[in-house]
C-alpha cells in the first residue's frame, strides 16, 4: 500500500495513524498475542520509529486494488541488521485493518525484543492518551 510506505518513509506517522482503521489488528514479531485497536497500534508504531535506525522499504508485493499487501525492509536495532515485512490487509473502506510484523534473524528479532521493551511504558501512556483523545 504504497500511502502507508510513503507515510513510513517520511517518518509522519500521524498520516501514518490516518490510514489506520478504528478496530486495526497488530501482530508484532516479537510478542505472542495481538494488540486491537488504533490508538495501542499508533503507539506501537511510535516505538519502532524510536527504534529503528536505517529503515527503509526494499520491495512493495501486491496488487495495487487488492486488499493484501507486503512491504519488505530493513533496519537496524543498535549493532543487529534487520530484515522483515509489513503484511498489510485492508477493510472495506480502505483503511488497514490487519497489520502483521515478520522480521529475521532470531538475533535481531531478540534486539528489537529488548529494544521496544524499554519503549514499553511509553507506548502504553501513549495509546492510552490517544485513547483519551478519540472518546473511548
Amino acid at each position: 500500500m504504497q500511502a502507508f510506505r510513503a507515510a513510513i518513509e517520511a517518518h509522519d506517522l500521524d498520516a501514518a495513524e490516518a490510514l489506520l482503521a478504528e478496530d486495526v489488528v497488530f501482530t508484532s514479531p516479537v510478542v505472542f498475542k495481538p494488540y486491537h485497536g488504533k490508538a495501542i497500534t499508533s503507539a506501537i508504531l511510535r516505538g519502532v520509529a524510536r527504534v529503528f535506525e536505517d529503515f527503509r522499504y526494499t520491495r512493495e508485493i501486491g496488487e495495487a486494488d487488492g486488499r493484501d499487501h507486503a512491504l519488505l525492509f530493513t533496519a537496524r536495532v543498535g549493532d543487529r541488521e534487520i530484515s522483515g515485512c509489513d503484511i498489510l490487509h485492508l477493510d472495506e473502506s480502505g483503511r488497514i485493518d490487519e497489520l502483521t510484523v515478520m522480521v529475521r534473524p532470531l538475533s535481531g528479532a531478540q534486539a528489537l525484543q529488548a529494544a521496544m521493551g524499554a519503549q514499553f511504558e511509553r507506548i502504553a501512556q501513549e495509546a492510552q492518551e490517544a485513547q483519551a483523545r478519540s472518546g473511548g
